[in-house]
């Protein structure tokens, strides 16, 4: 299974013919992710995570293609029919031939004032672990990390406790389109030696990765 990053928290998994891409928001290179892609999952509602009219001008474009969001997402793209379909925590499905199971239910805190929404984080074929916006640790061995980098949700001591966490053999960022070349040699920094004890390789993007 291939993995490539479209920028910020999205990225496309390919194995043979088979393409899913998860959360391509409005930071990322959205056209380039969805080209070609069979399935879509959306973590929750932020337009960081979901760039809404030109991934509803694909899915309107190809009838093959299906998306799985939270009810919030897939309420405001309902004329779309079967094509969306609403997903929540604790789940397990299909997704363009990948075994998905969902965790999680709820985006991280950003402030007491600011409502939360709906954040689902996927697993996908046991081994790829998105959370979204979230630091939830789903009760199942993982063996790849995509870790939300910098947030206005979170600090770095809760990236470097999270990573620890999750104890994933490998762990790539996500979550990065404001990171600065400073912070990104703070984070490397800190987190890495600390990741290292724990088991956990933490490693920048190539063009894609194999996993």
């Amino acid at each position: 299974m291939q993995l490539t990053k479209h920028k910020h928290s999205c990225v496309r998994f390919d194995h043979g013919e088979r393409t899913l891409v998860i959360d391509p928001g409005g930071f990322s290179d959205v056209a380039a992710a969805l080209d070609g892609a069979d399935a879509v999952l959306i973590t929750h509602e932020h337009m960081d995570h979901i760039a809404l009219e030109p991934v509803r001008a694909a899915l309107s474009a190809d009838s093959r293609l299906q998306l799985w969001a939270p009810a919030s997402v897939a309420a405001v793209l309902a004329e779309l029919g079967e094509q969306v379909v609403a997903v929540g925590a604790q789940e397990s499905f299909e997704a363009a031939g990948f075994a998905v199971q969902t965790f999680g239910g709820q985006h991280a805190l950003i402030h007491p004032l600011i409502p939360i929404v709906a954040n689902v984080a996927y697993l996908v074929d046991g081994a790829v672990y998105h959370p979204g916006d979230s630091f939830v640790v789903p009760p199942v061995p993982v063996s790849t990390l995509l870790l939300p980098a910098n947030a206005p949700w979170s600090k770095m001591s809760e990236i470097i406790d999270f990573t620890v966490a999750m104890r994933a053999s490998r762990a790539y960022p996500i979550h990065d389109a404001l990171v600065n070349d400073a912070y990104g040699a703070i984070l490397q920094r800190n987190l890495v030696p600390i990741a290292e004890r724990f088991g956990v390789e933490f490693s920048s993007w190539e063009a894609s990765v194999t996993v």
